[in-house]
């Protein structure tokens, strides 16, 4: 088992990552990067989709055509992640989605589950789980384990803007077999588990502070 990253640094990738670091941006801007570096990502991370050859009738004649062979089903780890959804739609419009729901205990930084919607069976269904940081990575092992008792096939594909040293060592010490594929992997944690330099709470960036 081990974790394979892949690091995008697509021009349009590492501007619109340039906007959610800043301090600056309001959120709605957050929110449209956000999705602009999501849509780079997922088109790298689903390049290995298995194909199948076909044709195709076009308005002139026959044409070979090369189409999806396997609809993938795609996880967003609630809230964060839902800021992916929107360019995993308009690239996979045909994909399925589940859905898990984590939130962090402050004190402790461990991941609390609140909601769990999954297709019954992933089995020979490609897996993709879109979430923009990846920081302890408490919340992505236990995801990932949930993924792996529905028989998701290995290796489990997982999209990141932003990924921690310390969570790449904790899936690799889960022995968890990950396609990571990210636009920055960053310095370091904080004592508060955030990701240093990092763009601060992706939730909270996204849809504003909790009351």
């Amino acid at each position: 088992m081990a974790v394979h990253t892949t690091l995008v640094d697509h021009p349009v990738c590492t501007d619109a990552l340039a906007q959610i670091r800043d301090v600056a941006t309001p959120n709605a801007l957050f929110r449209q990067n956000l999705e602009r570096i999501g849509a780079l990502l997922l088109a790298e991370a689903t390049r290995q989709l298995p194909t199948v050859d076909g044709t195709v009738e076009t308005p002139l004649t026959t044409a070979p055509a090369t189409r999806i062979a396997v609809q993938p089903v795609v996880v967003p780890i609630l809230r964060a992640g839902l800021g992916f959804v929107g360019p995993a739609q308009e690239l996979l419009p045909n994909a399925d989605f589940g859905f898990i729901g984590m939130a962090r205990n402050e004190e402790t930084h461990q991941p609390e589950p609140y909601v769990n919607k999954l297709p019954e069976s992933l089995s020979d269904r490609p897996v993709i789980v879109i979430d923009p940081m990846l920081a302890t990575g408490g919340s992505l092992i236990h995801t990932l384990r949930l993924l792996l008792e529905r028989d998701a096939p290995q290796p489990i594909t997982v999209v990141c803007a932003l990924a921690a040293p310390e969570g790449i060592a904790a899936l690799d010490a889960a022995d968890l077999s990950v396609n990571l594929v990210t636009a920055a992997i960053d310095d370091h944690l904080n004592d508060d588990a955030f990701i240093v330099p990092g763009l601060g709470d992706a939730g909270d960036r996204q849809f504003g502070t909790p009351a």
